[in-house]
């Protein structure tokens, strides 16, 4: 992890499964690079944690994953977001919000 890394650490499977929620399919590279992307290039996530949290995100069934050909046609695995998944993403959004409104009030901003 990059720039950020700090704010990353513990909200890694909120971000993927936000990511999966959007809808399609994506491999890793892909979910890496939309969160890189929608986080301004603030956020980066390295291939040695993303794949080990979709490797427990899969086996806690919160997504599902299947082999298939990438645009660069190549073999890859594919994640989609499953019901159980969006459960989770429920309660994780909630304790994301509740973490940052926390500290926005110890800043003196609320």
């Amino acid at each position: 992890m990059g720039k950020g890394a700090d704010n990353l650490q513990g909200t890694l499977g909120l971000l993927v499964l936000r990511t999966l929620a959007a809808g399609e399919p994506l491999h890793g590279y892909t979910i890496a690079e939309r969160i890189h992307g929608l986080s301004s290039d603030v956020l980066r996530v390295e291939e040695g944690s993303l794949y080990p949290a979709l490797h427990r995100m899969d086996e806690a069934g919160w997504v599902r994953s299947k082999w298939g050909v990438s645009e660069r046609n190549r073999r890859a695995r594919y994640y989609t977001i499953t019901q159980r998944g969006r459960r989770q993403l429920a309660t994780l959004e909630t304790s994301w919000i509740d973490h940052v409104q926390a500290v926005i009030k110890i800043l003196g901003m609320a």
